[in-house]
């Protein structure tokens, strides 16, 4: 019965000021609150920076990262907000920009970098072009999915030229890929 009253009264004193809520939260202080998980993602954010060199992606190959990277974009709109838990800020200000958020097209600028660097350091590796189709993992899959839309980006004239560019001078034959030998649906694999 009290907590209805005392409703009944603040919503009084809030139609006679309209300016008493935002006040009232204003000096309410940060909404959130840190919890356990939280925490243990904030410290696996720090590593996953510290580790990368970069935060985590929503593209990323695990979803670990993720998982990181959808709650690293909850913090940084409670900290636009003005609600984020004192903790986490605190926490996250030895990563510079963490609560930026890019726009759409820097995160697909540096999507597109990041693969294409993938990519170079799978062929140092020693490794044939990747397969996208018939991987023999999560990565070869991803490089061989992201390579595969950029010969087909290229075919139908799509690829920008800063693209093109930048395959030819780090990639010799990327747009041919794997040589193909006759001899069965494994030659592709077979092929050096």
């Amino acid at each position: 019965m009290a907590d209805s009253t005392v409703r009944y009264h603040l919503g009084i004193a809030a139609r006679a000021d309209p300016d008493l809520k935002a006040e009232h939260k204003a000096a309410s202080g940060p909404v959130s609150r840190a919890t356990a998980g939280g925490l243990q993602n904030m410290a696996d954010t720090i590593s996953f920076y510290e580790r990368e060199g970069r935060l985590p992606s929503s593209s990323g190959y695990t979803p670990r990262e993720r998982a990181l990277a959808s709650w690293l974009v909850s913090r940084s709109r409670a900290a636009a907000r003005g609600t984020l838990s004192p903790a986490y800020r605190e926490g996250l200000a030895v990563i510079p920009g963490w609560d930026r958020q890019p726009t759409r097209a820097e995160e697909n600028a540096a999507r597109w970098d990041r693969r294409l660097a993938e990519l170079v350091q799978y062929r140092q590796d020693g490794k044939d072009w990747p397969l996208y189709q018939q991987a023999s993992g999560e990565e070869e899959r991803a490089l061989g999915a992201w390579l595969h839309g950029q010969r087909i980006s290229f075919r139908n004239g799509t690829l920008s030229k800063e693209h093109e560019r930048k395959l030819d001078a780090q990639l010799d034959g990327w747009r041919q890929g794997r040589s193909h030998r006759r001899g069965g649906a494994n030659s592709s694999r077979q092929a050096g």
